[in-house]
């Protein structure tokens, strides 16, 4: 086993347009209600801001909106090219809790037998339409135990940001000599955003997440762990905006956001933001591969 914690040696990986698909490139600037965010004559305004951020669509789990808004470092092994060597190496594959399915998509040829589930129904049906023309099936699961598939049926299972793993589950789909690769949000994801809206969080929820338990868990449930690394990365909210668009669509962040319950601090952060320029935060991400024995 490879253990790579806080692996961010060499130079740090480059800033890009926050989270903006599967490829992972740099995009211009988004047209939203016929002008550029960066259109000096759009007026910038906190109500304008929120307002616009609060009524754009949050489905699927593409974030090029946040185009021009805000940027965040990438890891630095390069999650989808990874899983593309992987996927090439088998001949059936299952993507665990696949959003809209743009990561699977784009990493290129699937294999004959591909499947993935999602739990949230406009995820379901964008990931069909993504997913169905390039020969995987997608399934309709409500991310509990048991995963709708019999023993020992993939040579692959993956998972991007997996909300929860069920590592007996994995391990159970999982064929002899099969692979479990996923890349995880890692503990204290963003906190900084977190904590301005819910104040000092206690210890053990600022541990969650931990690429340890992880290991853990993988373990026990008979899988050998050959890869563990783990890094914290920038990320910079421009406008609030931003911060709206993201705490809708990444709901677990801030349980039961809305922009009328937190107004105030809203309007705080905003004016924060004027004067003082992004708020910085640090994402916690941590890749992990764990092999079935056979």
């Amino acid at each position: 086993m490879v253990i790579h914690p806080n692996a961010s040696h060499g130079p740090p990986p480059t800033l890009v347009d926050c989270r903006r698909g599967p490829a992972g490139r740099v995009g211009n600037p988004v047209d939203h209600s016929g002008a550029s965010w960066e259109d000096p004559d759009m007026t910038r305004t906190f109500d304008h801001l929120v307002a616009e951020a609060d009524s754009v669509s949050v489905e699927g789990w593409d974030f090029s909106w946040l185009d021009g808004r805000a940027t965040e470092q990438r890891p630095s092994w390069g999650y989808q090219k990874l899983l593309g060597e992987r996927l090439a190496a088998v001949g059936s594959a299952l993507d665990v809790q696949t959003g809209g399915g743009e990561v699977l998509a784009g990493a290129g040829p699937l294999p004959r037998l591909t499947a993935a589930t999602e739990s949230w129904p406009p995820n379901v049906a964008k990931a069909t339409r993504l997913l169905h023309p390039l020969g995987a099936v997608v399934v309709a699961d409500a991310d509990e135990p048991p995963l709708p598939f019999g023993d020992e049926a993939f040579e692959l299972v993956s998972s991007r940001h997996p909300v929860t793993v069920w590592w007996d589950e994995i391990a159970r789909v999982l064929a002899p000599g099969g692979t479990y690769f996923s890349q995880q949000v890692g503990p204290a994801s963003v906190f900084e955003l977190v904590e301005f809206f819910l104040g000092p969080q206690p210890p053990q929820v600022r541990r969650a997440r931990h690429p340890e338990d992880a290991l853990a868990g993988a373990t026990a449930a008979g899988l050998e762990v050959v890869d563990l690394r783990s890094e914290r990365l920038r990320t910079e909210f421009h406008d609030i905006g931003a911060v709206v668009y993201f705490l809708r669509k990444v709901i677990w962040m801030v349980p039961g956001f809305t922009v009328g319950h937190y107004r105030d601090r809203l309007r705080e952060l905003h004016e924060r933001i004027e004067s003082e320029g992004p708020f910085v935060a640090h994402t916690a991400r941590f890749l992990i591969e764990a092999r079935k024995s056979g």
